[in-house]
């Protein structure tokens, strides 16, 4: 396949610095890895703590942010087994592990010391051309429209892990805090293609009908409820069985440990800057309440996702639009103004 020289990016050289959108060079695949031709990529919260630099990790500079990029294999190593030209691949966010340590041998590749992250500190899917770690990137069934499976690979992958955290049983209540945007909305699904009953939590109206387009069973509107503890226990005979957290206030994580039910699991996964949970120690023993903190899937968990979503059972509610407009998507994210799925079509 003829693959160009140069092409289309967006690019930062210091931590806030200005989000270039310019020509580089296409990288070359090493002797692990394949180059993809990114067709599409979800943008997430993370590309904006990247972007930022207000995490408690450095990331490469200059960078190219993205892992959700989904795209056609146009490149391979000298080393690279498995895969062939034409291929559907995508970038996740764990781009690579050693592959040795205690937690690879466990498959919690994403716990490894070592690991190589996409859109941090690996250059990632704002790009047209991106190189991945062979062994960690994900398998795409042909004729799977792409820009619908692009935030799955991280968006989902995340949110169906979580809800694996969670251990909750079919029929069971969950909540989903952040529902309205892309992560809530994919855990909704994700949630009742698992037998679960959903409720969802958010701010607003127009996100009360999404949600419960999408599944939800009940909603709670946190701009408008007096005491979201006494409206989510009430909701749900008792409070929900698993609270899936992927807000990005630290206020509406420490209300979770206050209404989820007694035996109940609070999983963490939405990631605020400098935030901290509080938990009141006397009734999170009496409950006997599980707070657990869930990262992104290991090779299998995203696999089983993927797989959810090639079966029909996931709809990324998606707005696609150029790579060129990603800084006004960083400017919707800080107002809290995203519905959905923003994905960028790298050609434009």
């Amino acid at each position: 396949m003829s693959v160009p020289k140069t092409q289309k990016a967006v690019i930062f050289e210091k931590n806030g610095g200005e989000l270039q959108y310019k020509d580089i060079a296409v990288p070359t695949p090493k002797s692990n890895e394949i180059l993809i031709n990114v067709k599409y990529s979800g943008v997430c919260h993370t590309d904006l703590h990247a972007w930022k630099g207000d995490w408690p990790l450095d990331t490469k500079l200059p960078l190219v942010g993205g892992h959700e990029g989904a795209g056609v294999v146009v490149g391979l190593g000298e080393n690279v087994k498995g895969w062939k030209l034409g291929d559907l691949a995508g970038i996740k966010w764990l781009n690579g592990s050693c592959m040795s340590c205690e937690y690879c041998q466990k498959s919690n590749e994403s716990n490894c010391p070592e690991a190589d992250l996409s859109g941090y500190t690996h250059d990632g899917s704002f790009q047209e051309y991106a190189t991945a770690d062979a062994v960690q990137a994900a398998r795409i069934p042909k004729g799977t429209d792409l820009a619908q499976a692009a935030p799955i690979l991280c968006a989902g992958i995340t949110v169906y892990k979580a809800l694996k955290t969670a251990q909750l049983k079919a029929g069971e209540w969950v909540a989903v805090s952040g529902a309205g945007g892309g992560l809530g909305s994919l855990a909704i699904q994700y949630a009742k293609a698992m037998g679960y009953r959903v409720l969802a939590i958010d701010g607003g109206a127009e996100k009360g009908e999404f949600t419960k387009s999408l599944g939800a069973e009940v909603y709670v509107d946190f701009t408008q409820s007096k005491d979201i503890v006494k409206d989510v226990q009430a909701a749900t005979n008792g409070g929900p069985h698993g609270v899936i957290n992927v807000s990005v206030s630290a206020r509406a994580m420490s209300q979770s440990v206050a209404y989820v039910r007694s035996t109940g699991t609070v999983v963490l996964v939405g990631l605020p800057a400098g935030a901290k949970i509080e938990a009141p120690v006397f009734d999170a023993v009496v409950k006997s309440v599980s707070i657990r903190g869930s990262y992104v899937g290991n090779r299998a968990d995203s696999a089983e996702a993927i797989d959810f979503f090639s079966r029909g059972l996931i709809k990324c509610p998606i707005k696609v639009v150029g790579l060129s407009e990603l800084p006004h998507i960083y400017e919707l994210m800080e107002q809290g103004k995203i519905l959905g799925r923003y994905v960028v079509d790298t050609s434009k």
